[in-house]
């Protein structure tokens, strides 16, 4: 089998008939997990959600040969579980009284079923046993099991044996159904005693064996596009100690090694800008001390222009890291990196290098995503218009299953489920989700504003015309791409503010099935709007019977009128030479919604606007007194606010830097003088902070992959760069254009799908049934499984966290590309 070094997570070096299984028992690390050369076997480090339950990133999970391909082994009550399913409580985990061994207890609180789960190392393998403190209540019997799901992409297109009958794992879920309307797979296979998957591959075979109930396999993807493939057992009425008892025995190839990943920026480099590329090694890898840089020449030779020794990174996670600095190499031309006796992909030096990183982005990416219009490109229709029967006032006292709250107070003038006119117009779909999150979508326009000014966005590829409500991408009309796009998420915001006099939470589909849609945004519903005197399906001109149309969450909330009056005073700045009709009332809207918060006492809210943080509300205060500051050119009253909110200000400088720099032109110098300090503070800490891995970024180790905090990273320290040169530089900005264009751990693909030579072409949009992409998208990228696996799927687009597009990620990625560019043209 050829090794190459690239995007593969891993390989092996040895051809796929070669002898396998070496003999070796898992450990317990510190770490607890059981570990051997080869496999991890992750146990509860990482739980269910409390808002999303079930991500496929909990219970019992299983790297073997580096590659993540099995997760969520944990008792569950369906067969099939979907993201909403009951999941169980995670309560405490310790060492057992046996050698490697790990206890781990969980519960469903609501229905008192409590048990503990006992992961033993045994052989070449472990023991799974789960022990409940009470037998199943026979409402649970014939329902409660012992499930753990393997990835569908490993076994596309591999073999089963249940026993000895064979079977295969489909590439698309072909049933069985069951046949009483119930919408539930049947097993693909049942009723053996042994399951080993794939027993052709040595790299993804598992062989499971029970001890008591009989094993069942079935394809979750017949009930929803993101199931995995599942393997079950029921637990037995009555059973308690060793009510369920699994023989797990991954095959681990004798000494694999997992090959190295040379990183680099896919898009390339200008010609003086520093050039470092990173390797990532197995602790077990014998990792050569030189790399070469080769140069591909017009009759396909390569020719050795450079070799180096590596300088050593330290480790980070449970890699070693080396790198490779080819920074003296300065020639344009096509280049690639030789290590251990194999090549990368190619990648470009050139003065043109980054000249077109962001721009599908805008035309391509942020068009898709426009809410209430039609979006083809050339003979793609990306979307019909949609959402065209927005929207119904959300009721109070909910919690919406994607997060939206709702209080007592509906702070509307419409009765719950009362349909409200006027929103129909403008705005981004967040997501994969079709979902309108008001403090992203004024993210976005505060993104391009930015961009335009610090920059220039001189880029004309779309049609937009929003009276037809129509979009055409590759289809230029004479208007900047950034000004229509501005335009378009200020009359979304704008038409909050005329129905409500406040922003709002955002608007959201009603129900799961409706939310959990894939596909062109136009079809989500039938945009008529919604009349109860209607029957179920029946139609009277512009009114239907049915309820599809999405909830509008209504709660006034600090922290969302601040972030829409920030936008919108940008915006005013934006469009006054196009639409000053439109500029004069942002810019009203915006004095409006600021003057108010000034007077009101600053809190969290109870919506999707704060995501808890107590401090966000006056964070927004911040963002939306510099946007009227820069606006009014320097109006006093504005500039006295924001030297009364310099307490605010120093106390989150992570967050509140770069729109604080950006105000220095318009205020005096000893508020100049007072931001020396805290810019000063910031860069010792981030320097701290980055010291403890080697791409030079702070990485995200929450449940989200933090792509949107690298590229803000990149923009706060240009800001930052640009007005104090003598105290910050220039490589905190390229090294975040590098991690989100290549070099990053896990793979080395540009995290912006299209944009260099290897790109994420698989990822989670309106399309992710398909396994494609959308162009210009970001996706979030690597996400640390705890306690040090990091991941990156490269094949498997339903992984939302690693996977998922959003719109102001992207336009905060616009906004870092452009900065990239400038500090790289600075360099001599």
């Amino acid at each position: 089998m050829k090794r190459i070094i690239g995007i593969a997570l891993a390989s092996v070096s040895i051809i796929a008939s070669a002898s396998t299984g070496n003999g070796q028992s898992l450990s317990v690390t510190p770490d607890e997990t059981l570990e051997t050369q080869g496999l991890t076997v992750i146990v509860d480090q990482n739980q269910f959600s409390p808002i999303f339950f079930d991500e496929k990133n909990a219970g019992i999970q299983i790297v073997l040969h580096g590659e993540r391909i099995a997760t969520d082994g944990a008792v569950r009550l369906d067969k099939t579980p979907e993201q909403w399913a009951p999941v169980p409580a995670f309560i405490s985990r310790k060492l057992g009284d046996q050698p490697n061994q790990i206890v781990v207890r969980s519960a469903y609180k609501d229905i008192n079923l409590d048990y503990s789960v006992t992961v033993t190392a045994e052989g070449d393998g472990f023991r799974i046993s789960v022990d409940l403190d009470q037998p199943l209540p026979d409402s649970l019997v014939g329902k409660a099991g012992f499930n753990l799901d393997f990835l569908p992409t490993t076994y596309f297109g591999k073999t089963y044996l249940m026993d000895t009958e064979p079977g295969l794992f489909p590439r698309h879920p072909t049933g069985p159904m069951a046949k009483d309307g119930s919408g539930d797979p049947l097993p693909m296979a049942q009723g053996g005693k042994s399951l080993t998957l794939s027993p052709e591959d040595p790299m993804t075979r598992v062989r499971i064996t029970s001890d008591t109930a009989p094993l069942e396999l079935y394809d979750a993807r017949n009930r929803a596009q993101n199931g995995w493939f599942v393997v079950r057992s029921l637990i037995p009425a009555g059973a308690q100690k060793n009510a369920i008892v699994w023989h797990v025995r991954p095959n681990v190839v004798k000494d694999w090694v997992r090959d190295p990943v040379v990183s680099f920026n896919q898009a390339g480099y200008t010609p003086n800008r520093p050039k470092i590329a990173l390797i990532e090694l197995d602790p077990h890898f014998k990792a050569p001390a030189e790399a070469e840089l080769v140069r591909l020449t017009g009759d396909g030779t390569q020719e050795t222009v450079l070799k180096a020794r590596t300088q050593s990174r330290g480790s980070w996670m449970r890699y070693n890291y080396a790198a490779f600095d080819f920074s003296q190499v300065r020639t344009p031309g096509v280049y690639a990196i030789s290590y251990a006796g194999h090549t990368t992909n190619p990648f470009r030096i050139s003065t043109e290098a980054y000249d077109h990183i962001w721009q599908t982005s805008l035309d391509t990416f942020i068009a898709e995503q426009m809410d209430h219009v039609g979006i083809r490109e050339q003979y793609r229709v990306w979307s019909a218009p949609s959402h065209l029967d927005d929207a119904r006032q959300a009721p109070p006292n909910i919690t919406h299953f994607d997060g939206y709250k709702m209080g007592p107070d509906l702070d509307s003038p419409f009765k719950p489920g009362e349909h409200i006119p006027g929103l129909a117009v403008g705005g981004w779909q967040d997501a994969g989700d079709y979902d309108i999150q008001t403090p992203q979508n004024a993210s976005v326009v505060r993104d391009l504003v930015w961009a335009r000014e610090l920059f220039g966005l001189d880029w004309d590829e779309t049609s937009v015309d929003e009276k037809a409500r129509a979009v055409e991408i590759r289809k230029p009309d004479g208007v900047e791409d950034a000004i229509q796009q501005i335009r378009h998420g200020t009359l979304q915001l704008l038409a909050q503010y005329d129905v409500f006099g406040h922003a709002i939470v955002g608007i959201v589909d009603p129900n799961l099935r409706q939310y959990a849609h894939l596909g062109d945004a136009g079809s989500q519903t039938d945009g008529l709007i919604y009349d109860p005197s209607l029957k179920p399906g029946e139609t009277s001109g512009s009114r239907s019977g049915v309820p599809d149309d999405r909830w509008a969450f209504t709660t006034d909330l600090p922290a969302n009128n601040l972030m829409v009056a920030g936008a919108l005073a940008g915006a005013s700045r934006a469009l006054a030479p196009s639409d000053p009709a439109m500029a004069a009332k942002a810019l009203e809207a915006a004095q409006t919604l600021w003057s108010k918060q000034q007077t009101n006492l600053m809190k969290a809210g109870d919506g999707r606007d704060d995501s808890g943080a107590p401090r966000f509300a006056e964070m927004s205060n911040i963002f939306a007194t510099v946007e009227l500051l820069i606006t009014s050119k320097g109006d006093p009253i504005y500039a006295e606010r924001l030297k009364q909110l310099l307490p605010i200000i120093r106390e989150n400088f992570d967050w509140t830097g770069g729109a604080a720099v950006r105000a220095v032109p318009f205020m005096d110098t000893d508020y100049r003088t007072a931001l020396i300090p805290m810019v000063k503070a910031m860069k010792a800490k981030v320097d701290s902070e980055t010291a403890n891995n080697p791409f030079g970024v702070p990485i995200s180790e929450g449940s989200w992959a933090g792509s949107n905090q690298v590229v803000s990273f990149g923009t706060t320290m240009y800001l930052f760069h640009k007005e104090f040169p003598e105290l910050v530089g220039t490589d905190y900005t390229l090294d975040a254009l590098d991690y989100v264009l290549g070099r990053h751990p896990a793979n080395n693909l540009s995290l912006v799908s299209t944009v260099g030579t290897q790109s994420k072409l698989i990822a989670y949009g309106h399309n992710r049934a398909d396994y494609s992409f959308i162009p210009g998208g970001l996706v979030p990228g690597v996400l640390v499984i705890k306690p040090d696996f990091p991941e990156a799927k490269i094949d498997w687009p339903f992984l939302w966290f690693e996977n998922e597009y959003t719109v102001s990620t992207t336009s905060a990625y616009i906004l870092a590309a452009r900065a990239a560019m400038e500090v790289a043209s600075e360099t001599p």
